[in-house]
């Protein structure tokens, strides 16, 4: 059963991402091997790792891998279907190649993690984003806009114009279960906007399981 396999990943000493994201997958597609969406992702790591340089800056290790995912492999935003409840599918959005900024910054980020690149999940008001964080540089990576690639400064202004007083969070790596609760959101929201309420109801009741008293905010 989901919840029981979602509180037990959230349980976990350090829960695995892809882990997590396959459990909220199973709450549509309860018959979803996890082992099938780790070969899937190891068959993005194996296109990326031919083209990939290890002795170039950083800079231009992630425009190798935009090439590869966006442009060779076609992942890109589903903006036609914004809201579906497909995009918050992992198994889904390895499919069909297109997804909300959740799902494509988690496939890019395990991609990349698994390059031994230091990216990771940054939870920004309104969209998720990556960092390449290390002790030399950091930049931004907007997986949503095929691989954009942005600086701190761009950040405060995004802030700015939201009218949102800047929190280190929205400049700094979050963890795993962070990912999953705000796919869950996602969820929740999607199912909302296509009227399956009962839907969105049983994701809220998933996403009360996993959080820390209670936070509920989108």
């Amino acid at each position: 059963m989901v919840k029981e396999r979602l509180v037990e990943w959230y349980k976990s000493p350090e829960p695995d991402l892809l882990t997590g994201m396959w459990i909220v997958a199973t709450y549509q597609y309860p018959e979803i091997e996890l082992e099938k969406l780790r070969q899937e992702l190891e068959q993005i790591y194996y296109e990326v790792w031919l083209e990939f340089r290890p002795e170039l800056y950083p800079l231009d290790q992630i425009k190798i891998i935009n090439g590869v995912i966006f442009n060779k492999l076609k992942f890109g935003a589903n903006t036609k279907n914004f809201h579906s409840p497909g995009n918050s599918m992992i198994n889904v959005v390895l499919e069909s190649r297109k997804g909300n900024p959740i799902t494509l910054c988690v496939i890019y980020m395990l991609v990349a993690q698994k390059l031994k690149l230091p990216v990771y999940g940054v939870n920004l008001p309104n969209l998720f984003i990556l960092t390449y964080k290390d002790d030399n540089h950091q930049f931004y990576i907007n997986a949503f806009n095929r691989g954009l690639i942005f600086s701190k400064q761009d950040i405060e202004n995004y802030i700015h114009e939201l009218h949102l007083v800047p929190q280190q969070s929205f400049f700094e790596p979050c963890p795993a279960i962070e990912i999953v609760r705000r796919a869950l959101r996602n969820l929740i929201m999607s199912f909302e906007k296509m009227g399956e309420h009962a839907k969105a109801e049983e994701v809220k009741l998933l996403l009360i399981e996993i959080s820390d008293g209670g936070d509920l905010g989108v």
